[in-house]
């Protein structure tokens, strides 16, 4: 007996009866009847058993024989599940034979089952290779495309000279972009439900590939930011199935992000560099469609919509990292430069209350060298910075520098030269250190540091040795050297450039534009032949430029004005003298001026010329303006 319903299903495709040993006791099939147990109950209750006294009982023993009936045949569901599945293994499977370059499935046709095990098959296939393998030849490639690279820009490329900080910085961001990169492209494949229209390939347009070249050519320079895109953009490549689109989708757009962050000095540049990369992004998105023959449909349009935001996209990206990235890494941008750039700051301020000479000095200088880097095509803004801040080490010890010093005694008087030479050379060091303490930026600490050189302090080392020549002693020329390093940066040599300038310029009397050019020219000569500026990357024509640029402005600084008459004050007894200049040299002599301690080019000193009389009508003219003007 059994439970018909049970076996139901296996009844037709045939039974094995086995004792609980697992012996073997028959086999059924479809054509065997088995007696069901609700069968079996309504044989046994309609029984007539006889031998019984009351024919009444019998009917009511036949009845409990019934309710007690179980089956004897239980299904064992364990053994069944694995006969089936060993049969299952037993058949051979279908195989189909598919030839290379064998056309499965076309664009647009309804894929049936035989096609789709296929496709399937095909796609398991090229997944189920030895994923150990295929992730150690990935490795190998990246590093490859991280060393080949590298080694190449260290050997051919001179601003290539990335710090760890710098290797540090770029490595978090090639990670950072991939794991940004693969979220999209996994919220891609995804989305395709919520808008079946637009190809899932497409999607790709909108991803942000230029950040990361962006944030290297503010944080470091372009050289280190094209090095990037070019071990970026085929990284990319892989990601995506190997799809050269993107790879020249990611590097001509990671380029042209990069060019337009120069000299990024406020959050518009960022933009406005989003929006170039928008552009040319557009340009290669309808060149893609135009070679795939998709240029006149709707996914051109999605295309295009993609391609003009991701450059907005990528100037998100880069204007919420920049603030991060400074301040965890300390870096200095145009935008913090800015910020330091400013007069008012503690500071300048402090500069200028306790040292107000070299406060003075450093404005001038500021505006020497910015005209100058313009003029070049360096860095104006960092230059004016660092000339703000160059001597900010002074601020210790004001009064031994000259130009603090307003007519009283000089202490150097009372100081051995080698004493002088000392105080002279700590400025440097203490303006580092004082740079570093306000977190001024590495760039302002270098040049605060190189500004100077190996100079010699000629004026001191002139006396050590007369002094020496009577007492019979030897001076070391070292010991009057500033300790450098030499300027590494343009912008550091037009610092150094600008402040002996500024410094030579104040012992000029009658600065007429032919003297101020000579001058301007002697000190540059001198600087280059002392080999100051041998580690700088400033050219000849550099230098030409350079000195044109100083000439306008100090040209500008010491303009010539017309005498005028000056008014009688009441109790006043006349009008006063013009002040006369201060003659630093004698008349004919080749001298060396020391301004604040800093050793000017050889200057000789001009009699002053003859202001040429005036006319009467000149001067009632004068006079009469003067009148109109409210001042006589």
């Amino acid at each position: 007996m059994l439970d018909g319903k049970v076996f139901q299903t296996d009844s037709r495709r045939g039974l094995e009866i086995l004792e609980n040993n697992g012996n073997l006791i028959g086999k059924g099939d479809a054509s065997t009847t088995y007696t069901e147990i609700a069968e079996a109950r309504r044989m046994v209750a309609g029984w007539r058993l006889s031998g019984l006294g009351d024919p009444a009982d019998a009917g009511k023993i036949a009845a409990v024989i019934a309710r007690t009936l179980l089956p004897n045949l239980i299904y064992n569901r364990e053994a069944s599940e694995a006969r089936a599945k060993s049969a299952m293994e037993a058949v051979r499977p279908v195989l189909f034979k598919v030839q290379k370059g064998e056309m499965i499935v076309r664009v647009g046709e309804r894929i049936n089952p035989e096609q789709s095990q296929k496709l399937r098959t095909i796609f398991q296939g090229n997944r189920s290779g030895n994923r150990l393998f295929s992730a150690a030849g990935i490795f190998a490639l990246i590093l490859v495309l991280f060393y080949f690279p590298y080694r190449f820009a260290c050997k051919n490329i001179r601003k290539f000279n990335p710090t760890n900080k710098d290797i540090l910085i770029i490595s978090l961001l090639v990670t950072g972009s991939f794991l940004v990169f693969k979220t999209a492209l996994l919220i891609s494949h995804n989305i395709g439900q919520v808008f079946p229209d637009v190809d899932t390939n497409s999607y790709f347009y909108l991803f942000p590939f230029a950040a990361g070249a962006m944030i290297v050519r503010i944080f470091i320079n372009s050289e280190v930011a094209l090095v990037y895109c070019a071990i970026l953009a085929p990284l990319l490549g892989i990601m995506f199935d190997g799809n050269m689109f993107v790879v020249i989708y990611a590097l001509l757009g990671s380029i042209v992000g990069a060019h337009g962050m120069r000299q990024c000095s406020d959050r518009g540049t960022i933009y406005a560099a989003g929006l170039k990369v928008s552009v040319v992004s557009l340009a290669m998105a309808l060149a893609f469609q135009t070679i795939n023959n998709n240029l006149f449909s709707m996914q051109t349009v999605y295309v295009a919509f993609f391609a003009l935001v991701s450059g907005v996209v990528s100037a998100g990206f880069v204007s919420g990292f920049i603030p991060v990235i400074e301040a965890l890494f300390h870096y200095t941008t145009d935008i913090k430069l800015l910020e330091l750039a400013n007069l008012n700051s503690p500071l300048l301020r402090d500069l200028m209350v306790r040292a107000p000479g070299t406060y003075h000095h450093s404005v001038v200088v500021g505006n020497l060298v910015e005209a100058a880097a313009e003029s070049i095509n360096a860095n104006p803004l960092l230059a004016r910075v660092a000339a703000y801040h160059h001597d900010i080490g002074k601020v210790s010890k004001p009064l031994y520098f000259i130009e603090n010093q307003h007519g009283d005694e000089n202490r150097h008087d009372k100081l051995t030269p080698s004493m002088s030479a000392l105080i002279l050379i700590s400025h440097i060091k203490e303006g580092a250190e004082l740079a570093r303490e306000r977190r001024l930026g590495q760039p302002i600490i270098d040049i605060i540091r190189q500004h100077h050189g190996t100079g010699l302090i000629k004026f001191f080392y002139d006396r050590a040795k007369t002094q020496a020549e009577t007492g019979g002693q030897t001076v070391e020329e070292k010991d009057f050297r500033y300790p450098g390093p030499k300027p590494q940066t343009r912008e550091a040599g037009i610092v150094m450039l600008a402040d002996c300038v500024e410094a030579a310029s104040r012992s000029l009397v009658n600065p007429t534009a032919d003297r101020i050019q000579g001058m301007v020219q002697k000190i540059i000569n001198n600087i280059f032949i002392d080999g100051q500026l041998d580690e700088c990357e400033l050219t000849l024509k550099n230098l030409h430029e350079i000195a044109k640029s100083f000439n306008r402005i100090l040209n500008g600084i010491f303009h010539h004005r017309i005498d005028y008459p000056e008014p009688v004050h009441k109790g006043g007894g006349g009008a006063k003298k013009p002040a006369q200049p201060d003659h630093r040299a004698a008349s004919g002599e080749q001298v060396k001026t020391v301004i604040g301690g800093k050793k000017s080019a050889d200057t000789a000193e001009q009699p002053p010329e003859k202001a040429p009389d005036r006319d009467q009508q000149a001067k009632k003219s004068g006079g009469e303006d003067l009148k109109r003007l409210g001042m006589s």
